[in-house]
Formats: C-alpha cells, sequence, structure tokens
C-alpha cells in the first residue's frame, strides 16, 4: 500500500488554537522528508478540538514550506460550499504548487444543529452530493459552461470519502473512494468494496482506487501505543457526555481524572478501535486489513497531545511500509 497522513490540526490543551496550524505544517514538512505520498488535511467548523475550517488555506501555507509531496482535502464538506467556488480554490492550489494537489470530497453537515444553522444547511435538504460532485469535476476539466480559472495544465484528482451510499457514487463516477470510521468495521465491507471495483465506470482511464483511512500509532511496545491513543480516545468519550470534542489533554492528567465505570469501558472500546502498537503489531494488523479490503493505500490519521512521541510514531509508521 502507498502510504499517507491525514492531519486534523488537533488543539492541544495549554497552546493557543492557532499553535495546531502550525503544528500541522510542521508535521507535514517531516513527512516529506518521511517519504509519505500525501498528505491531507481536514474540513471541521465550530469544534474547539480542531482548528482546521478552511482545508485550501491551509494547504496553500503548506505548499510553501513543501517541494514534491502531494497535498489534498480529507476532505472540503460540499454541501457547505459552492462547486464553482471549491473548483476555484484548488486551481489555484494547482496554480501554486503544480502537479501536487488532490481534493477530497464529504458531504458532512456538521456535528451540531447550530453549525449547520451557521453554515445555512438543515437536516431535511434533498442530497445533491453526487450532482454536486459532478458540477465540481465539470469545473476542473473545463467541460462546464463557465471556465473556472486560473486555467491549469496540472489535473487535479477528485477523491470521493465515502460510508456505504459514497461507495456506490464514487463508483458511478468513476472516481477514487477514501473509506474510514464506522464504515471499516462493517460486516458487509468486503461486499461494498466488490460492488465498488465490479460496479465502476472508468472516466478518462480511471481505474478503482481504495484508500482505507485510520487512526494508526507506532511506539515500543503495545501499551505505550495504547497510551498515545488514549488524549484522543478521552476526547471522543467525553464528548458523548459534555456534546463538545475538546483540545487533546496529556496522558498523566487523563489519568489523574475520576473515572466512572462508563468511561472506562467507553475508553477500552476506543483504544481497541485504533491501530495502535508495536512496529509488529501495527504490520500485522495493516497486513490483516490489506488482505480484507484489498486497499491501495493507508491514509493514516493518528494523533495525540505528545507531538515529539506523534513524530516518532509517523517515522516508525514510515518505515513498515517501505
Amino acid at each position: 500500500m502507498r502510504l499517507s497522513l491525514l492531519d486534523r490540526s488537533r488543539t492541544r490543551a495549554g497552546h493557543p488554537e492557532g499553535d495546531a496550524l502550525v503544528h500541522t505544517v510542521e508535521r507535514a514538512v517531516a513527512a516529506e522528508r518521511l517519504g509519505y505520498a500525501r498528505f491531507w488535511v481536514a474540513e471541521h467548523h465550530g469544534v474547539p478540538g480542531i482548528a482546521s475550517g478552511a482545508p485550501a488555506v491551509l494547504l496553500a501555507a503548506i505548499g510553501a514550506r513543501t517541494a514534491t509531496i502531494r497535498l489534498g482535502s480529507g476532505g472540503v464538506m460540499l454541501p457547505n460550499h459552492q462547486p464553482l467556488v471549491v473548483a476555484e480554490q484548488f486551481l489555484m492550489l494547482s496554480g501554486l504548487h503544480p502537479g501536487r494537489i488532490d481534493l477530497g470530497l464529504g458531504r458532512s453537515l456538521g456535528f451540531t444543529a447550530p453549525v449547520r444553522r451557521a453554515l445555512r444547511r438543515s437536516d431535511g435538504e434533498p442530497d445533491t452530493f453526487a450532482d454536486d460532485v459532478e458540477e465540481v469535476r465539470g469545473f476542473l476539466e473545463r467541460t462546464a459552461p463557465v471556465t473556472a480559472r486560473p486555467v491549469v495544465e496540472a489535473a487535479v484528482p477528485l477523491f470521493v470519502l465515502a460510508t456505504g451510499r459514497g461507495i456506490e457514487v464514487a463508483a458511478r463516477l468513476g472516481l477514487p473512494v477514501v473509506l474510514g470510521g464506522p464504515v471499516l468495521a462493517r460486516p458487509e465491507l468486503g461486499d461494498l468494496l466488490a460492488a465498488y471495483r465490479r460496479d465502476f465506470r472508468p472516466h478518462r482511464g480511471s481505474r478503482p482506487h481504495v484508500t482505507v483511512s485510520l487512526d494508526v500509532l507506532v511506539a515500543d511496545t503495545d501499551a505505550d501505543a495504547r497510551e498515545l491513543a488514549l488524549p484522543e480516545v478521552w476526547a471522543m468519550v467525553r464528548s458523548r457526555r459534555t456534546g463538545v470534542f475538546d483540545a487533546l489533554e496529556p496522558v498523566a492528567a487523563i489519568r489523574d481524572r475520576r473515572w466512572d465505570d462508563q468511561d472506562a469501558v467507553r475508553v477500552e472500546r476506543g483504544l481497541d478501535a485504533v491501530t495502535a502498537g508495536s512496529p509488529a503489531t501495527v504490520r500485522r494488523r495493516l497486513e490483516q486489513l490489506a488482505e480484507r479490503t484489498g486497499a491501495d493505500e493507508l491514509l493514516a490519521s493518528g494523533a495525540t497531545y505528545d507531538r515529539a512521541a506523534l513524530a516518532a510514531s509517523d517515522a516508525s509508521l514510515a518505515g513498515l511500509l517501505r
């Protein structure tokens, strides 16, 4: 599998939120040095634990500090934007950094009702995602009635961030698919991927391409890696009680808190869901994932409070798949 990174610009307790963006740029520079194929960033709105709400802006900053690694969005949430504006933003990025820009498109409407209202979205709106993806592609390929500018020679590849329905859209439009989250644990995943490959309609010579996105953290031992995974898992567990997805906290501070039985159970389940372990453990789990999915690419999305430990994890993961 090709190996890429997704960084969500996680904020950290005790640090200004803007530091998370600086940390993302620094991680991208290191990822290029380590030989990662791509470095992607995310779009989240109104989330205290995530600083990145404008992928195109962040990618421009990363592009200015890197030279060869491909850069992209995991993803731009298309319901929040006009297709022409999305195309223009990524054509501008391609003009600045030719041959290095990817555009991953998702369909999330936002985590909470106030965020959806602020984005002028509502739960009852019709699903126009497939049509919007085709419209973006028309602008990028200069087949639309309006010419999106700047006109660039380097193609901007599209990727569909998918759950069940999105997989079908990707197959019908002849686009690569990116799968992550609960869909990877679904018992029918093999059938969904078989249908994607069987029903794939090539567009301009495209072929099926499956990327799996999951949290991966590598440390010297399995126990150490699970400790690295704890801050992200704890933030998710707490969000189920508070409705707020908060900044990452240090492991020691989390361990010092009083947990009730429900918290403890949820933490253990969360840690079990992360691909966290020693190099041997992570290699074995990734080989099993590759066998189960036939994935072409791994988009690793692990995060932790300790940035030095995260950098070491990225380096170890890069070494595993060489």
